[in-house]
């Protein structure tokens, strides 16, 4: 049977863009989707309830080159923690939009069903800067964390690092510069519908009608990353696009939890992936969320699926 797509999310994606979503822009182009993003993540945010017992607090730290570095600390009001376990998070956008302050919503969710604080990281966008940074300020990020955790009250072994889409990319990729380095570990990579392979150019016939985030959106993206002259080039590295692991690359690797819908465009990528870990002996939880779209939570949060899909992350965010 053809795919067909969650009557919950549908009815949402009606009320948001009716019978006419607005046409996409052409590929390279970069500055319509930031601006798109943006103005769908303030009015998705301006719909979220507020959650006023979970604060946060915002630090600066220094990127390899000396670039300042936002860094915003969310926790429990009121928490006295010691020995926590915390996440360092990268926001989504596809390396090349949004920002911090648009996930302030959706982190204060995880911190209080969870009561695990959060570190979100605001890492330099593509094409201004193009990779590695995105993967080296995030690991600024989490140096920062590891070397403050005492103050924090965070123990540094029970660190995981977490992103949603472009912020998976970085977060699977962070995994393999990890190791490459041999840097601050994490404890779990917590990879949520993630964009993991710059060869995925084009939209399979299947899923055409549903995509959210098509072949020339994630052609626009990782042609900011990389570069027009290495993208789906043979010089690629899992430091930068973390598909292009081989199985030694996967080796050693933290334990993952991952999740994605059935009707996104990183999904077929996504379960190669996962294979790939289990084959080199990580540990993997992977979730198939049928019926479902790219950011299918983050524009019906309140659907049955993203519900079962929430309690699943913050299982796993509390299993640390």
């Amino acid at each position: 049977m053809p795919f067909s797509l969650d009557p919950e999310v549908g009815a949402v994606l009606g009320k948001l863009f009716g019978a006419d979503p607005p046409p996409k822009p052409p590929v390279g182009d970069i500055e319509t989707r930031r601006s798109n993003n943006d103005a769908f993540f303030g009015l998705l945010n301006s719909q979220q309830p507020a959650i006023s017992d979970v604060e946060c607090q915002d630090f600066y730290t220094k990127a390899s080159d000396g670039h300042d570095l936002l860094c915003r600390w969310f926790t429990k009001k009121g928490a006295k923690l010691s020995g926590s376990p915390a996440v360092c998070y990268a926001h989504g956008g596809g390396m090349i939009s949004l920002r911090v302050e648009y996930y302030d919503s959706t982190i204060k969710r995880y911190v209080k069903a969870t009561g695990v604080p959060f570190l979100v990281i605001e890492y330099r966008l593509a094409p201004e800067f193009k990779a590695p940074i995105q993967v080296t300020d995030t690991y600024a990020g989490l140096q920062y964390l590891v070397s403050h955790a005492k103050e924090l009250g965070v123990d540094p072994t029970r660190i995981a690092f977490m992103g949603d889409s472009g912020g998976g990319a970085i977060a699977a990729s962070l995994a393999h510069y990890i190791k490459r380095n041999k840097g601050s570990p994490v404890c779990k990579q917590i990879l949520i519908y993630p964009m993991l392979d710059d060869r995925t150019t084009a939209t399979p016939e299947d899923l055409a009608p549903f995509v959210s985030w098509d072949g020339n959106d994630n052609k626009t993206a990782w042609t900011a990353v990389l570069g027009q002259d290495r993208i789906g080039g043979a010089d690629v590295q899992p430091t930068e696009a973390a598909a292009r692991m081989t199985l030694e690359d996967a080796q050693g690797l933290p334990p993952a939890y991952i999740d994605i819908g059935e009707l996104d465009l990183f999904r077929d990528e996504t379960l190669e992936y996962a294979r790939k870990l289990g084959q080199a002996g990580v540990s993997c939880e992977l979730h198939v969320f049928p019926s479902v779209p790219h950011g299918y939570d983050a524009f019906a949060p309140e659907a049955e699926v993203s519900k079962r899909t929430f309690e699943e992350r913050f299982r796993a965010i509390r299993s640390l």
